[in-house]
């Protein structure tokens, strides 16, 4: 019998073993499923096993800089004094864009002006035949239904790039609020959802809601985008033409540690809400950083059209280019 355990005890070591990740991620939600396409690609062709868990960009930046994982993600990238302090590294990852999904029954086409966007997150519409809604629909019939705004409940990079777009197409939001990876969201017709994922749930079991999801999510469970305002006044469909419009807009420079906030670009055909996501690493892990590099490395060479399939803008290669030196000036390569 004690011969049978101590060979069930090896053979589940072993299995553990034999499962177990090579190098290992958590964090933001709103790049999960091109990092997940990325991870499988990866593996298939080195062998090398990531894990990447979504907890939300706030719990991701909590275990880097508590050393729990080897690398984290984060819509909300960090200033060069905060990475100083922490004795972190930064480079992007992938753009990808964030969108006004919705559940209104019979509605197949919704327009949202930047005032409206505005007052629904600040509580200030209550019901979907608003004028406000109204007057950038006037061929679609809109019911008298109460209408709930879906947030994300956990720290979030996705939130803090929507409310840094509220902060600069809204004074009273600015004002007030600001931009924030989690808040206490105004009014009382709002409901919240952990991850991008649980947005993406209560958005389709919520008849009359509306909220803010990245596009992979909203695509992935089938919900309706509302083609919303940009600053310049036109109204732009969330595809991957125009996110590619709006990425190109973005300026990354490697001596601030790529520190970017892309949000709301200028631009007639730009998408107004799009954010690049970031990797975070230990600046004392080199050896592990190499392993992260080399993945992401990777990545860019030969996941482009993965990312492109999920509605991600993968990175161009004069950008590729300067993340590799920066990974060599700091010896991680």
């Amino acid at each position: 019998m004690k011969k049978i355990v101590t060979v069930a005890i090896a053979g589940l070591i072993a299995s553990s073993a034999l499962n177990a990740a090579d190098i290992k991620g958590s964090g933001a939600s709103f790049p999960y499923s091109v990092y997940q396409k990325w991870i499988s690609a990866y593996n298939k062709d080195t062998g090398v096993r990531v894990d990447y868990i979504k907890k939300g960009s706030s719990k991701g930046i909590k275990d880097i800089k508590a050393r729990a994982v080897d690398f984290a993600g984060s819509d909300k990238p960090l200033s060069p004094k905060a990475l100083k302090q922490a004795k972190l590294y930064q480079f992007p990852a992938v753009v990808g864009a964030i969108t006004m999904g919705y559940n209104v029954p019979g509605v197949e086409t919704l327009r949202l002006s930047r005032a409206a966007i505005a007052e629904i997150a600040l509580g200030n519409v209550k019901y979907w035949d608003n004028e406000l809604i109204k007057m950038a629909n006037p061929n679609v019939k809109l019911p008298h239904e109460k209408l709930t705004f879906v947030h994300r409940a956990d720290g979030s990079g996705t939130t803090y790039n929507f409310t840094y777009y509220l902060s600069k197409s809204n004074s009273e939001w600015n004002k007030n609020f600001g931009a924030k990876k989690s808040l206490n969201w105004p009014g009382n017709q709002h409901i919240g959802g952990k991850h991008n994922s649980g947005v993406a749930a209560l958005i389709k079991q919520t008849p009359y809601a509306v909220g803010y999801i990245d596009y992979a999510d909203a695509k992935n469970n089938a919900i309706a985008m509302a083609t919303v305002e940009n600053r310049e006044g036109y109204y732009i469909k969330p595809e991957l033409k125009s996110f590619q419009t709006s990425a190109a807009k973005a300026s990354f420079d490697p001596k601030k540690d790529f520190y970017a906030i892309i949000a709301d670009p200028s631009g007639k055909g730009s998408y107004p809400m799009v954010a690049a996501t970031f990797i975070l690493l230990p600046k004392e892990k080199a050896d592990t950083n190499k392993k992260v590099t080399a993945f992401y490395d990777w990545s860019y060479k030969n996941g482009k059209d993965l990312a492109a399939g999920l509605g991600f803008v993968p990175l161009p290669e004069a950008l590729t280019s300067k993340i590799a030196t920066y990974w060599s000036e700091k010896g991680i390569k």
